[in-house]
């Protein structure tokens, strides 16, 4: 009897856990896969503005130093694109998550709902 209460309470708060669990992870994904997006944009700007500053540099007859700016540029393309990967990495972990979460969700429906006897 007293193994019955404890595997239900666990249950209970197994599932009460992966209800906390699955609207968190999912939002998070969201969250990552926007600012993903707008990594993207960025970094496509950043490539468009120092194409620019490169040929306003060549075009120019009074020589305008832009180098130090196109590297700057450059700079914080790679901090962008560094950024990308930490959040692709993290995207991919909560998927592994909730991956993980669904299955153990449906693992416990399995084990709380009897079986279906079949069409008699």
């Amino acid at each position: 009897m007293e193994s019955a209460v404890t595997n239900t309470t666990r249950d209970a708060v197994a599932e009460g856990l992966i209800g906390l669990l699955v609207p968190a992870v999912e939002e998070v994904d969201q969250r990552v896969q926007g600012v993903r997006q707008s990594q993207i944009e960025l970094r496509q700007q950043i490539d468009a503005l120092a194409e620019d500053l490169k040929r306003i540099s060549q075009n120019q007859s009074i020589p305008v130093e832009l180098d130090s700016y196109v590297k700057k540029l450059n700079n914080a393309r790679r901090r962008v694109m560094l950024v990308n990967n930490i959040l692709q990495n993290a995207q991919e972990r909560l998927g592994k998550l909730h991956h993980n979460v669904s299955k153990e969700t449906a693992k416990r429906k399995a084990l709380l709902e009897p079986p279906n006897p079949g069409p008699p």
